[in-house]
């Protein structure tokens, strides 16, 4: 699973061309150590094998679950965890990234969920479009355009429960905000963009569908938070033009995929460590 290929020729993780395994730099592209220290091809595997949508129903499950376990006394009616085991586990909004100082939990909110029903919409959208996504993207960039997006969502979401109190009810941004549809939202993105730049009007008209019936239930919906989705929708659209749907997936894409997924995980880490603190 992990053997290190030491001679032979590698494709370079950025260009895509044959290169040395133990080349210095690509003479096509100038990429320094193309061979990724032999383990181009074991990375490569990955990025074609990984089922990244059974590994966020089976992460967000297991988190809702442990939100339960930390404050079973706090469980109110639909399943839903106290506000402070999310808040322990790495809820994001105003008041954990700026008032506590737990800008971290941009990365952690989105596998995190607020009640039974959140969780089951949230996954029944989520196994829909995954797979779709990563027929179009790939696997790799898939994981990179979740994660991206969902940070950039409560990113924004956090910045306007803090700075844009005075909008409307329904664009007040999050104190504590929670869940996966900022990723959500950001696969809609990344699909409008593959519409556009691949030409199909039939990926781009339902994508456009998706995200207006989205936004449009959100706005008519109570303690929907569209800061959240407004964010993560912009956020994967800007990501998919960057990672180019119309180019192979590289290398470089599965090291990006596991820096995001380390990211996330290092961030529910976190929030565990400083909220357990004596």
């Amino acid at each position: 699973m992990f053997d290190r290929q030491r001679s032979g020729a590698v494709l370079c993780p950025a260009c895509g061309q044959l290169v040395g395994v133990n080349d210095e730099r690509c003479f096509h592209c100038g990429r320094l150590r193309p061979g990724l220290f032999g383990f181009t091809a074991t990375l490569r595997q990955w990025g074609f094998e990984f089922g990244f949508d059974s590994l966020v129903l089976f992460v967000c499950g297991a988190l809702y679950l442990a939100t339960l376990a930390a404050d079973p006394r706090g469980i109110r009616g639909l399943l839903a965890p106290s506000v402070p085991s999310l808040f322990l586990f790495g809820a994001s909004g105003a008041v954990p990234v700026f008032r506590a100082g737990r800008w971290w939990t941009v990365l952690s909110a989105g596998w995190l969920h607020g009640s039974l029903l959140h969780i089951a919409f949230n996954m029944m959208s989520a196994r829909d479009l995954l797979p779709l996504v990563a027929h179009l993207y790939g696997n790799a960039r898939t994981v990179i355009l979740y994660v991206v997006s969902s940070a950039v969502g409560f990113l924004a979401s956090s910045v306007a429960g803090a700075y844009l109190v005075f909008l409307p009810s329904g664009l007040h941004g999050g104190q504590i905000t929670i869940g996966a549809s900022a990723a959500i939202f950001g696969l809609i993105g990344a699909l409008l963009h593959y519409g556009r730049r691949g030409g199909s009007r039939l990926i781009r008209e339902h994508a456009a569908r998706w995200a207006i019936g989205g936004l449009l239930f959100g706005f008519l919906m109570v303690g929907i938070d569209n800061w959240a989705h407004l964010g993560g929708l912009a956020g994967g659209y800007l990501a998919a033009r960057w990672l180019d749907p119309m180019r192979p997936e590289q290398t470089d894409h599965v090291l990006g995929a596991i820096v995001c997924l380390v990211g996330s995980l290092a961030a529910v880490a976190a929030s565990l460590v400083y909220g357990l603190r004596p």
